[in-house]
């Protein structure tokens, strides 16, 4: 499987979670793993190494929710965070994630290329144009 597969499994299961939010703290982790298992269920086979991969874009995206939200806030102009595409808004948390927080860091560029044939497939005819624009300033502002 490759890693752009991997990550419309990552955003599947974000998705999930940004609609379905935990009901306290003590589920929070229940509920990520959960999410990540019915993501994974639905996808094809999946070795462990890109399961692990899920699961670490998954966790990590959540464990920086707050500084990935408020990066995304400083560099959209147009829409506040909780205002945005339900699609666009964890594309844009899971690139920002890899490109500003990851353990290893995704190349930007990398990064936004994946986002936007993300958005393109599972967002609206704008989402490409709009993830690109705010990833693409978080790029600079981060430079």
């Amino acid at each position: 499987m490759s890693r752009r597969q991997a990550r419309e499994v990552a955003l599947q299961a974000l998705f999930q979670l940004d609609l379905n939010p935990a009901e306290s703290a003590d589920q929070e982790e229940m509920q990520e793993t959960l999410a990540i298992d019915t993501a994974l269920g639905e996808a094809e086979a999946m070795s462990a190494h890109d399961r692990a991969f899920v699961a670490q874009l998954v966790h990590g995206t959540r464990a920086n929710l707050e500084a990935i939200d408020a990066q995304i806030a400083a560099n959209s102009r147009e829409w506040k965070v909780e205002r945005m595409a339900a699609v666009d808004r964890n594309l844009t948390r899971m690139a920002t994630y890899e490109m500003c927080f990851a353990e290893e860091k995704l190349t930007p560029n990398i990064a936004i290329n994946e986002a936007v044939e993300l958005a393109k497939k599972y967002g609206t005819d704008d989402s490409s144009r709009y993830v690109n624009g705010i990833l693409g300033a978080i790029m600079k502002s981060a430079q």
